[in-house]
């Protein structure tokens, strides 16, 4: 637009004739050249008739000098005027608000009202001021041909609105937001608690006071500005509307106060509360609460367009909602996944909510959040040395059963439980308490498990849907999916007990550790009753193959209890009057020694009455099969005993080391540690553990430093001693056994890999003597190949034996090869 030029060519005209200088006049006049464009009003000519001007300029040959001028005009008049008056609102509100440190809600929401209305008002109708002039513009081009720079379709108008828009936007003040922000928020508060919200329920569940307040403004019940406010908000909304700046003033201020509602009411409405479905209602809300009131932002509201306009109202309707709901979405997911460590722990509790998280997340991109965020999670709340493995092993098991019901193909699972079972697999009883969970009736979260009969599925297994036989079902794997170090999907969708055994990736582990256990319940219930103990030998055999050589020793385990149950039977009942006769009646669990796992190598020397006794029990034995012998193992077992007091008689059940230390106190009343466990062959650290027992029981008595004596039913100063006083037979008995129920009489499964272990060992001499020096990965190689039997060796179990061997002395490890040292 060359203002410039039209100005010069202005000032020749100005040097013309009278005539020319009055029509000049007319010109001026009719196109506000002077800048007086608020005085000229719709249909107002100063009695000229503006087609009679345009064709005066037509004839002048003016046409675009004119159009030029009067552009000018309104362009300037834009920047300097109407514009900066806009904006002046909105700059002192600011400033006023700063200064004012207290303000009544009720009315600051009417003033806030007012001075956005005023403000876009005076906008408004400024604008409108301005259009006379320029329908006279538009009618100039048409009619001479003038031209100017048409940056939008839609002709003069559409052109004036668009330097509107453009000449806010340059003089926009940094901080005018905050009116803005407050006048929608005072807006969405009258149309939520007026339209949205039960009065009556306000009523009931506020107090007096509340009940005066009106919630939609703040103000007192008899002053409500509701009305005002809606019919204000309505007003702004139209002219901005008719200007075409709602997107441009508020659209970002009404899309921030939206998405900051959903997100508080989605954070109030979730939460710490995952038994209940909850998207369903908050859609509702979303449809009712936020696309209603945008349909009144930008439509008058449902119903309040006409007919023509109906198709208009659907479609922003329909974006609205769209636009809407994704942010729902997001919000939701994003809510409930800094919950998802809690929402996990309290499956199945909480499968409602994981449920709307895995319809949510179909429709978001936040996978990815997820598995960080619960893998951040297990990390900082959960593998550390302050939680307990069974504490660990729960939350993994939770972990399993919820992320499933987010994907049942396994792939979040397997992307968030591989920092876990690391750590399992670091813990030395996770194990123990996998086995024992398995075989233990009052643990129904894996014993249940374990009656499902499905073989394991571990993660060498082969991979069964490699095999395309079955095309037309097949589904590809999620894009996630390729971060997944497990391949087949059978694997990943495993039963809970194959993701545990996974953790070690052999069956073997658990067996031996389910031998040790089974070892342990029978010795120490001492019971002939194996049914359950079959029960669960049948399901194991189901989930871990019944070949396994390791279930097999587990079935003569169970098998030696019903055989010594018989053979007791036959020996108590057997009348051979060549015999001698027992003062007090044996009866011995007879276990195969090569079938059960190894004890703990513990001395007892029982006194000559009780080893005669189990040398008439041997000699029965003999009898009755023939060439074989029993091994005894005399420090395992039960001992009935009546121990006899001055004051009271004690019927008690204890283990063979405490019934010989008592016993030993029947022959002199004052023993030392050192000359009891001379006598008794126990170590001085168990023989004093074992004593303890006797001393809680009121029997035996510390009267010096490891100097012990019988207490007969009285004190040193003769006071007899209550026996009420102290724990009664029946506690202290339930004490003993469950004390010596958690003290194990198996060898540790460290140990009982070391000795297994040792079978290698004559293989790794015999090689080194022929062959001088070998690298690992050769021996290991080699004993694969020679070695064929149920003990199997990992490369890296196979180093810590050898460098167990070299701190022995008995292997030398020079430059990575093994060697025997010379003599």
């Amino acid at each position: 637009m060359s203002t410039c030029s039209a100005t010069a060519t202005l000032t020749s005209v100005a040097v013309g004739s009278a005539e020319r200088k009055q029509q000049w006049e007319i010109i001026k006049k009719s196109f506000c050249l002077d800048g007086s464009v608020a005085l000229l009003e719709e249909g107002e000519e100063d009695g000229q008739d503006i087609g009679a001007v345009i064709q005066l300029v037509e004839q002048l040959a003016m046409g675009q000098l004119v159009l030029d001028l009067a552009l000018h005009a309104i362009w300037r008049g834009l920047r300097h005027k109407v514009v900066p008056g806009f904006w002046r609102h909105f700059v002192e509100y600011v400033a006023g608000s700063i200064t004012t440190q207290e303000e009544d809600e009720g009315e600051g929401s009417v003033e806030v009202m007012t001075r956005v209305a005023t403000a876009v008002s005076e906008l408004y109708h400024s604008a409108v001021t301005y259009l006379p002039l320029i329908h006279r513009c538009q009618m100039l081009i048409e009619l001479t041909g003038a031209k100017y720079e048409a940056c939008v379709p839609g002709g003069l108008v559409e052109h004036f609105k668009l330097h509107l828009r453009a000449t806010l936007h340059s003089q926009m003040p940094h901080n005018f937001t905050k009116l803005l922000n407050k006048f929608y928020s005072a807006a969405f508060n009258v149309f939520y608690h007026g339209e949205v919200e039960n009065p009556t329920e306000d009523l009931d569940d506020t107090g007096d006071e509340a009940a005066l307040q009106c919630a939609g403004c703040n103000a007192p019940k008899e002053e409500c500005h509701c009305q005002a406010i809606t019919n204000t908000f309505l007003q702004v909304n139209r002219q901005l509307m008719e200007l075409e700046l709602m997107e441009r003033l508020a659209g970002d201020t009404i899309s921030s106060l939206l998405l900051s509602i959903i997100n508080q009411h989605v954070t109030t409405t979730c939460r710490d509360s995952y038994d209940q479905s909850r998207i369903a209602a908050l859609e509702k809300w979303v449809e009712t609460v936020v696309v209603g009131w945008l349909e009144v932002v930008y439509c008058g509201g449902r119903g309040q367009l006409s007919t023509a306009d109906s198709a208009i109202q659907t479609m922003v309707s329909n974006n609205l909602n769209q636009t809407y709901m994704t942010a729902l979405y997001h919000t939701y997911t994003t809510t409930r996944i800094n919950q998802l460590f809690n929402i996990v722990i309290e499956f199945p509790e909480s499968q409602p909510a994981l449920e709307d998280i895995r319809d949510c997340l179909d429709r978001t991109h936040l996978r990815d959040r997820l598995v960080e965020s619960l893998r951040a999670a297990i990390q900082t709340r959960l593998l550390h040395p302050g939680v307990n493995t069974t504490d660990v092993l729960h939350a993994y098991i939770s972990a399993i059963k919820a992320l499933r019901v987010l994907d049942p193909k396994g792939v979040l699972l397997e992307l968030v439980s591989e920092p876990v079972r690391q750590y399992l697999r670091g813990r030395d009883d996770t194990v123990r308490y996998i086995v024992t969970s398995l075989t233990d009736e009052s643990s129904s979260e894996l014993s249940e498990e374990l009656l499902v009969a499905a073989p394991l599925i571990l993660d060498d297994s082969q991979a069964e849907e490699e095999n395309m036989d079955n095309w037309e079902s097949w589904t590809p794997d999620p894009v996630h999916a390729q971060s997944c170090k497990v391949k087949s999907k059978s694997q990943r969708t495993a039963d809970i007990i194959s993701m545990l055994v996974n953790i070690y990736g052999s069956k073997d582990v658990f067996i031996t550790e389910y031998r040790t256990i089974l070892a342990d319940r029978i010795l120490s219930q001492f019971s002939y009753d194996t049914d359950r103990e079959i029960r669960y030998l049948e399901h194991l055999k189901v989930r871990f193959g019944e070949t396994l050589a390791l279930l097999h020793k587990c079935e003569v385990m169970v098998k030696d209890v019903a055989d010594s149950k018989r053979i007791n039977t036959s020996i108590h009942s057997d009348e051979n009057p060549h015999r001698e006769r027992q003062r007090f009646p044996v009866s011995a669990m007879i276990l195969s020694a090569e079938f059960w796992p190894s004890f703990k190598e513990e001395r007892l020397q029982v006194p000559e009455e009780v080893s005669r006794e189990l040398d008439i029990y041997t000699e029965a034995f003999k009898d009755l099969k023939g060439n074989r012998t029993l091994n005894w193992k005399p420090h395992l077992g039960q001992v009935q005993i009546e121990v006899e007091l001055k004051s009271r008689i004690l019927n008690l059940v204890v283990t063979p080391t405490q019934a010989t230390i008592i016993y030993h106190f029947q022959e002199q009343s004052t023993w030392t540690i050192e000359n009891l466990s001379m006598v008794t062959q126990v170590p001085k650290t168990v023989l004093r553990r074992k004593i303890s027992y006797w001393q809680t029981q009121g029997v035996l008595q510390e009267v010096s430093p490891d100097v012990f004596v019988l207490v007969d039913g009285e004190t040193n100063d003769g006071e007899a001693i209550d026996p009420v006083a102290g724990p009664s037979v029946d506690d202290t008995s339930v004490a003993c056994e469950e004390e010596e129920e958690a003290e194990s009489v198996m060898a540790s499964a460290q140990d009982q890999r070391e000795e297994e272990l040792q079978v290698f060992w004559s293989y790794i001499v015999g090689m080194l003597t022929n062959l001088d020096s070998l690298p690992l990965e050769r021996i290991h190689t080699m004993l694969k190949m020679f070695v064929q039997g149920s003990v199997e060796c990992s490369p890296q179990e196979l180093r810590g034996f050898l460098d167990r061997k070299v701190r022995q002395h008995q292997l030398l490890l020079t430059n990575g090869l093994y060697k025997l040292p010379k003599n």
